[in-house]
């Protein structure tokens, strides 16, 4: 409906076949070696970038952002230039997770009315919705309509959330450019791809593009379909022009207002990469061109393809068109082809959260030459393992699991996200001997070691294996990489060092003020301290200190399930018991594995003579704690739900 009252471009395509720099893209006008973001992980728009927000704030527009994913949440450096910047996308906590940091269209939606509906005069609204990604769960009355294509129920359900938006702005007294486009598509198996960023192929490079006007005095329009080719860095200068706002001069793209009223024109080359796998693995990087109808991607094996007769991409002319594969070759050296800038050090938190979305997340080192070897087209069937292996995970097959994480081990035993997958599952089995020695098996084998060694470090840390040896792991990190501050805290601690703990809390502290985890983690530090002083004036500080960090903690992220459980025991400390219970039960809410959180509501409740409740929460941690690990607690419990 919309496109038909507007322009509809059949040959659109992205720069870069994941979200966040995709979108920066969208929203510079400027290819991803220019903007500088080439992955979700690792990443953040540098200060000073130039979006449609900032120029169209100071042209006098009210600005807002209603973001429905993770990898654009404010902590990746979009928000310059909001008003308002509407980010309230769950975080999440644990090795392995499979909630999703996202939130449904129809609230977006809903928080994008809200705010058109208080401006009174001209605005940008950026209406950004996620549901189209795996793994794909359309809500129940589209997921029965579309049960053996879910992805095509989760896009069906983006359209119907969007309906109520489109109506809106069609009762507005004036008019309203609507632009809707992807980031990416997606692979649904197409050359092995599952999902996307590995490949650039159409799949996952070509995107929906419509630029419409609803302008309910003109009534309706006749919409036309555009097969110029056309990029995502046209749609910054065509948003620009359209309102006469001041032009980018230095943007790749160019506005496609012409073309729209012209009904065509000249055709306009295309970049584009798919670097992830890159940055993350160390595989060959992908970059590529498409002149008119022609394809090129330059890996060690190089890809031609005629997109008018072979748009499934099915038949390489590498081998039979050798002129025309050098002539856009040269096309291609006309684009910056120097290596990508290497990802900056990343939180385990972000890092699992991408993970939880199918992005790999992590740090490879460039090399000075990549061979097929590397080609991501011989190495798909290591992805797919990894992927195979997580679903086997998720459905409790654990030993199917582990044999599929070894045999991506075995094949390339340079990926280090498998060895940690690996170490996770058998970590939160309660099996952490073992997790212990794949990750020291990885550092043996030459994986990109700092997140090894920072996984390595946590594990030796928390389960008193080995805390000496996990502060000399991690004392030798860079002392601006934030997570691995925060795991040196934890280990400090558990080496017996609270001094040096809350000293390396208030290194990240003072590296971001506003840090979760290290307020958490400082907490729960401070509170031990308190519990184990024997001077009443003492403890009385250190207790309020404590109390002050967990809330400045929550208050930084709500969603912190450790920080409910460390406030959980203040408050039954100091007298406080009723809140005491409330905040326990929030962070197992939050996280049904809070294994301390469980523990202590048996034993309070049970106290409070409200046994029902008590049992409750001793049959969640006795299904939950691994015996191997807890055998007192859990034989403690049982015996209290048989009694």
């Amino acid at each position: 409906r919309l496109a038909a009252g507007g322009a509809r471009f059949s040959f659109a395509h992205a720069h870069t076949v994941v979200t966040l720099p995709s979108h920066t893209s969208i929203l510079t006008g400027h290819l991803p070696y220019e903007h500088g973001m080439r992955d979700n992980s690792g990443y953040r728009v540098k200060d000073g970038t130039e979006t449609l927000a900032t120029r169209l704030k100071a042209a006098g527009f009210a600005t807002g952002a209603f973001v429905g994913g993770f990898p654009l949440t404010k902590r990746f450096g979009l928000t310059p230039g909001f008003d308002v910047y509407d980010d309230q996308v769950p975080e999440m906590k644990g090795d392995v997770s499979f909630s999703m940091p996202e939130r449904r269209a129809d609230a977006v939606v809903s928080r994008a009315l809200d705010w058109i509906g208080g401006q009174s005069s001209k605005f940008f609204a950026w209406v950004h919705v996620f549901d189209p990604h795996a793994p794909y769960r359309p809500p129940d009355d589209f997921l029965s309509r579309y049960r053996s294509q879910p992805y095509d129920g989760e896009v069906a359900f983006v359209d119907h959330a969007f309906g109520p938006l489109f109506d809106r702005l069609r009762t507005l007294p004036r008019r309203t450019v609507v632009i809707v486009t992807a980031d990416h598509g997606e692979g649904l198996g197409e050359h092995g791809e599952l999902t996307h960023g590995m490949f650039a192929y159409e799949a996952t490079l070509h995107v929906p593009l419509i630029v419409a006007t609803v302008d309910p005095a003109a009534g309706g329009t006749r919409g036309v379909v555009l097969d110029t080719p056309v990029r995502h860095v046209d749609i910054a200068p065509t948003v620009l022009e359209a309102v006469a706002a001041p032009a980018d001069p230095s943007a790749s793209g160019q506005s496609l207002r012409d073309l729209i009223r012209t009904g065509g024109g000249d055709d306009r080359p295309t970049y584009f990469e798919a670097m992830t796998y890159n940055l993350v693995r160390g595989w060959a990087p992908l970059r590529g061109v498409i002149v008119g109808r022609e394809k090129y991607i330059d890996l060690p094996i190089r890809e031609l393809y005629d997109l008018a007769a072979d748009p499934e991409e099915t038949n390489n002319l590498a081998g039979s068109r050798a002129p025309r594969l050098e002539v856009l070759f040269n096309v291609l050296k006309g684009y910056n082809m120097a290596p990508p800038n290497r990802p900056g050090l990343e939180t385990r938190e972000i890092s699992q959260a991408l993970q939880a979305l199918g992005y790999v997340s992590g740090r490879a080192e460039a090399k000075a030459t990549y061979t097929e070897a590397d080609d991501p087209k011989t190495l798909v069937e290591v992805d797919k393992d990894l992927h195979a292996a997580t679903e086997l995970y998720q459905n409790g097959k654990f030993e199917d699991a582990l044999a599929m994480f070894n045999r991506v081990i075995s094949r390339r035993p340079d990926t280090a996200d498998a060895y940690i997958q690996l170490a996770a599952a058998y970590y939160q089995a309660g099996q952490p001997g073992p997790a212990i020695q794949a990750l020291e098996k990885a550092l043996a084998a030459g994986a990109p070691d700092r997140d090894i060694r920072i996984r390595l470090g946590l594990y030796l840390a928390e389960t008193g294996a080995d805390p000496a040896r996990a502060v000399k792991l991690l004392e030798t990190l860079p002392e601006e990489d934030a997570e691995a501050l925060n795991s040196l805290g934890i280990a400090y601690d558990a080496a017996g060092r609270p001094a040096d703990a809350i000293r390396t809390f208030d290194k990240l502290l003072v590296l971001d003020s506003t840090n979760g985890l290290a307020l958490q983690n400082k907490a729960s530090v401070v509170l031990r301290q308190a519990l184990n002083s024997r001077n009443p004036g003492e403890q009385q500080r250190l207790i309020v200190d404590a109390e002050r960090l967990c809330r400045e903690a929550l208050q930084a992220d709500p969603s912190l399930a450790k920080a409910f459980t460390t406030l959980g025991v203040i408050l039954a400390n100091t007298s406080r018991k009723a809140e005491a219970i409330d905040s326990w039960k929030r962070a197992v809410e939050l996280d049904n594995t809070e294994l301390n959180a469980l523990y202590n509501l048996t034993l309070l409740l049970a106290e409070a003579n409200r046994i029902d409740e008590a049992r409750a929460y001793a049959r969640q941690y006795v299904a939950t704690a691994p015996a191997s690990m807890y055998p007192n607690e859990v034989a403690q419990l049982r015996k209290f739900i048989g009694g």
